[in-house]
């Protein structure tokens, strides 16, 4: 079977992208990975409204991509801090290929906002594609794609 021919409505990049493909939740898990915990410090620096931050906060906590940890501040009511999960955290080289991209085809003239470098050697960071032997920095021409098994012939 070519790839044309397999039925796409149980891909894994549309299942994914149904639930974290949309601007507003994967600009919420940037900030995410990057410390921010409460919810009036994403409505704050992401400049979204309460309503959609909200919508997406229970979507990705629904989605057990976040977790919320109960916290109080003195004097005032109890209120959640969204942190990321496992399957949160493995988002992250999603995150840092988005930034990657970002800063080589739609950079910022004033430079990247966020220098992101290996604490051990001081090195840029940047996302490979390699296999399962490590074989690493693969090409799209050093791989072969093709149907699985979970596959299905389009209708």
């Amino acid at each position: 079977m070519e790839w044309l021919e397999a039925g796409t409505e149980n891909c894994p990049v549309q299942r994914t992208l149904d639930l974290v493909g949309e601007k507003w939740t994967l600009l919420i898990l940037r900030d995410a990975v990057n410390g921010v915990r409460r919810f009036d410090d994403f409505r704050r620096h992401i400049g979204l409204s309460e309503a959609v931050l909200s919508d997406r906060l229970r979507k990705l906590t629904a989605a057990g991509v976040l977790t919320t940890v109960a916290y109080r501040e003195p004097g005032s009511r109890s209120r959640n801090e969204y942190r990321l999960t496992r399957k949160g955290w493995d988002l992250w080289p999603v995150l840092v290929a988005l930034r990657q991209w970002g800063d080589t085809y739609a950079p910022d003239p004033a430079g990247p906002v966020l220098d992101m470098r290996h604490a051990e050697c001081g090195a840029p960071v940047r996302v490979v594609v390699e296999c399962a032997e490590e074989h690493a920095a693969l090409t799209p021409r050093e791989v072969s794609a093709r149907p699985g098994p979970g596959a299905r012939r389009r209708a």
